[in-house]
């Protein structure tokens, strides 16, 4: 039986939570927003409706948020259907912050966390059963109204019911694209995201060495495989070198053993030495690119990470297609060991991190803006070359090419079905 939900209460006003609570004020929905303090929450209703990009899409829509405390007003979450936590990526702080909300809840109520990439277990170790029956994790991509994808991932004890109930509400009244995930460390998006940008930057130091200059780096990794113009040093910027540091953090105490990733969970010397001096990205006025007004014109400059100053940007003027992944030149070798090596570690993270291999484009399209997800490419590609490539550079096929290989299959999509970890298609 599908739960009617009509109201929604966010535990944390910072940018996730308020984003959530900005989409479903705009939707109609009584919302109640929490933070540690007034001067907090205020500030996360300021960033909801403040004239400078408010996340409201309706001003007036401001109307459907009530605010408060955690010490005033955390008994008001009794009166809401969904409960959703979004404080900081600290798990002791959330394991807290749902004891508390099984305190004061009211009994079919549902409850998730925003995080991006702390596991469910870990949260909810030895909580009680009644809440295990009714927390999931609703992992929203920011910005909350811009961003399709919102990542599903429930606990072993959730009850199918609560977990078809949000589902139907994210999908109908939150026009989410919902992906199902599993309860892995960083989920579906930001396992292969964040792997494709450490990596990156690791490769990069390489491929700068070589003689290639990071406008050029992130014009090979971008558009001739649909990925935003950003590329990878400029997504970075976005995100913030401190936030990637937090992330690698994250995921080398999570990572399995075994896996490939534990390479790169450290950011290498030269970004290191950025975070430490604060340059951090957009936030900070500029990490590896930065815009600077000259005599009332903004100029765009790169930080040269070997000669450590600013220099004016240079547009590249090459242009490359899918081709480049099988070129045997510094920018194919470039491409090569990033975007190559990122669709063998999704190809190998079946059923790891889903079931299927839709799930996991879905998540790279809707979460990462990428025009097609990774299993979508390697068709594009050409698995047969994608494995002939393979057993050139001597690299173990992962799961699903040897999945794909074993059953005599072409591509991971065919005649509107996708294959499967066991070898055999299903209908779309």
């Amino acid at each position: 039986m599908i739960k009617k939900i009509k109201s929604v209460a966010i535990i944390g006003s910072g940018t996730m939570g308020a984003g959530i609570a900005a989409l479903a004020a705009d939707k109609g929905f009584k919302v109640l927003l929490l933070d540690i303090s007034l001067e907090a929450v205020n500030k996360g209703k300021e960033k909801i409706s403040g004239d400078r990009n408010p996340m409201l899409s309706v001003p007036e829509n401001i109307k459907n948020i009530e605010i408060g405390t955690f010490e005033n007003d955390f008994e008001k979450i009794s009166d809401y259907d969904w409960i959703c936590e979004a404080v900081v990526e600290n798990t002791d702080i959330k394991r807290k912050i749902f004891l508390d909300i099984e305190k004061y809840r009211s009994e079919g109520s549902i409850i998730s966390s925003n995080t991006s990439g702390i596991p469910l277990k870990d949260i909810t170790k030895d909580m009680p059963e009644r809440l295990l029956e009714d927390i999931c994790i609703t992992h929203f991509f920011n910005p909350v109204k811009v961003m399709k994808l919102c990542e599903l991932i429930p606990s072993t004890h959730t009850k199918p019911e609560n977990l078809s109930s949000i589902s139907n509400f994210l999908t109908n009244e939150m026009n989410k694209g919902v992906v199902n995930a599993k309860d892995t460390v960083n989920f579906i998006g930001n396992r292969i995201g964040c792997f494709f940008m450490l990596k990156g930057l690791y490769e990069g130091l390489n491929a700068r060495s070589s003689g290639l200059h990071i406008e050029e780096l992130d014009n090979i990794v971008s558009k001739p495989f649909g990925i935003p113009p950003t590329g990878l040093y400029g997504l970075i910027d976005l995100i913030g070198l401190d936030v990637m540091d937090s992330v690698g953090k994250n995921l080398k105490q999570n990572l399995p053993e075994n896996d490939i990733g534990l390479n790169f969970v450290s950011l290498p010397e030269a970004e290191t030495n950025l975070l430490q001096n604060g340059q951090l990205g957009r936030k900070s006025g500029g990490g590896f690119y930065r815009i600077k007004k000259v005599n009332e014109n903004k100029v765009k400059e790169v930080y040269d990470l070997e000669k450590k100053v600013w220099r004016d940007f240079i547009k590249p003027i090459s242009s490359y297609n899918l081709d480049i992944l099988f070129e045997n030149s510094l920018e194919g070798n470039y491409a090569w060991s990033v975007i190559g090596s990122t669709l063998l570690y999704a190809a190998d993270l079946i059923p790891e991190i889903s079931e299927d291999i839709v799930n996991v484009d879905k998540a790279m399209k809707w979460g990462f803006a990428w025009q097609k997800g990774p299993f979508e490419m390697l068709d594009d590609l050409g698995p047969k070359k994608i494995i002939d490539a393979c057993d050139n550079r001597n690299i173990r096929l992962p799961r699903m090419l040897a999945v794909l290989k074993e059953s005599g299959s072409q591509t991971f999509y065919a005649n509107n079905k996708f294959l499967t970890y066991k070898g055999n298609y299903q209908n779309l």
